[in-house]
């Protein structure tokens, strides 16, 4: 019984003030969300235009260097072909193992240029 005394008298003189004092400030109420976007300004409108322009001249780069890039990996694949063909069973040339490992880096190059930006 003494316990329930104490409990009350700490709500009382605790509790319920620092309540008060609180309730002032409630957190704001979410806004409602529209489906609709907001009607965009002339310059809003015009950054997005130019945005968009710079995106699209990016992605063209990016597959005018793929194709370049793919070209020379053809390229470089057939020397290699051409450097096999001509070596002997005992003798690999320094030729075939430099070429080899330009074709694995522009591999990689093109795969990350596949990708696209991050």
């Amino acid at each position: 019984m003494r316990h329930i005394f104490v409990w009350t008298i700490c709500l009382c003189v605790f509790v319920i003030p620092s309540l008060a004092q609180s309730g002032s400030s409630h957190p704001p109420l979410p806004t409602p969300k529209t489906d609709s976007p907001q009607p965009m300004g002339d310059e809003d409108e015009a950054t997005a235009r130019i945005a968009s322009d710079m995106a699209k001249k990016a992605a063209k780069e990016r597959v005018a260097a793929l194709k370049h890039d793919t070209d020379r990996l053809l390229k470089l694949s057939v020397e290699l072909k051409q450097s096999v063909d001509k070596s002997d069973e005992n003798v690999l040339s320094l030729d075939v193992i430099k070429k080899a490992e330009e074709i694995e880096k522009l591999a990689r190059s093109v795969k990350e240029k596949m990708k696209g930006p991050n």
